[in-house]
């Protein structure tokens, strides 16, 4: 048994048809089907149920091709390893953000990379959680940096918590609600204005309804939903539109004073678990190493 005879059983399994399965592996049909037939002959078991033209795994089967699966992605892994230690290059980085890191990371890694690592190659993908988890999975991107209470905790998985950031009402510094005292400053009077922020968690909007009490009707103000806070932030700057989320997003913002935290009473403490998720037994490439120290140091509020 070799890894090869196992990619052949995985590829058969995946097209159901040997014909199909040669052609995706550059293989004579006999030559395929010969694969197959020693690779069953080596673990006296059948594998495969041949019906016609329609081709599907055994009970046994599909057990060996689930381990078989495992062990042609640690042998890639080998080779990445191997690649990784004799090249020392930085090599690409493939990394998925969330919409909060997204909004306060992006800017100032690209800026530090260009500036002190102009060798290293870095690619961001932007999307839904399940998307980037699936993309994780497949080996297409190194990690994701993402809020952790998307993630099920799941044994192939390294889930490392970098920081808690906290939510906040965002406006611009002429907004009406500016001019307001601090001290009678209610939600009420915030929601008479559109709320812009992402899409909320159940658990979120759950908070708000007990900090502020059950009768406001936070889903209701809300008119512009979107997970690009930048774009988010950049319509507050010129509208009456208030934004909710992480407070760190408008940090330049609120640094150059064209934005303003409003104070909101009773005083809201909402903080969302943010961190760095990557497949367990995975080799770090130095690259890798280097964007991951700068998240840990650069994702706070």
């Amino acid at each position: 048994m070799n890894l090869k005879q196992l990619e052949h059983l995985l590829a058969v399994a995946q097209t159901g048809s040997f014909s199909k399965a040669a052609e995706q592996l550059h293989l004579t049909q006999p030559a395929l089907s010969r694969s197959i037939r020693l690779l069953e002959d080596t673990l006296q078991a059948r594998l495969i149920d041949r019906m016609g033209r329609k081709n599907e795994l055994t009970a046994l089967g599909e057990a060996v091709a689930t381990r078989a699966r495992q062990l042609l992605l640690e042998a890639e892994e080998i080779q990445r390893t191997v690649g990784l230690l004799q090249s020392g290059a930085l090599g690409p980085v493939n990394i998925g953000l969330g919409s909060g890191p997204a909004a306060v990371l992006i800017n100032p890694l690209l800026r530090h990379l260009v500036l002190h690592h102009p060798d290293l190659t870095l690619t961001v993908t932007r999307g839904p959680i399940e998307q980037q988890m699936r993309q994780l999975r497949e080996r297409s991107i190194d990690a994701m940096v993402i809020d952790l209470r998307s993630v099920i905790p799941a044994p192939d998985l390294l889930i490392e918590p970098v920081a808690e950031l906290r939510g906040g009402f965002i406006c611009r510094r002429g907004h009406p609600l500016v001019n307001k005292s601090k001290a009678t400053l209610k939600i009420e009077d915030v929601l008479k204005y559109p709320i812009a922020t992402t899409n909320l968690a159940d658990e979120v909007i759950r908070l708000l309804q007990e900090h502020f009490g059950t009768k406001i009707s936070f889903i209701q103000a809300i008119r512009l939903r979107s997970e690009d806070i930048s774009s988010l932030i950049e319509a507050v700057r010129e509208t009456d539109a208030v934004f909710f989320g992480v407070a760190a997003a408008a940090r330049d913002g609120i640094a150059d004073k064209s934005l303003i935290e409003l104070s909101i009473q009773p005083p809201l403490d909402i903080r969302a678990p943010f961190g760095i998720v990557s497949l367990a037994g995975r080799s770090q490439s130095a690259a890798m190493g280097i964007v991951s120290s700068f998240i840990r140091d650069h994702l706070h509020d």
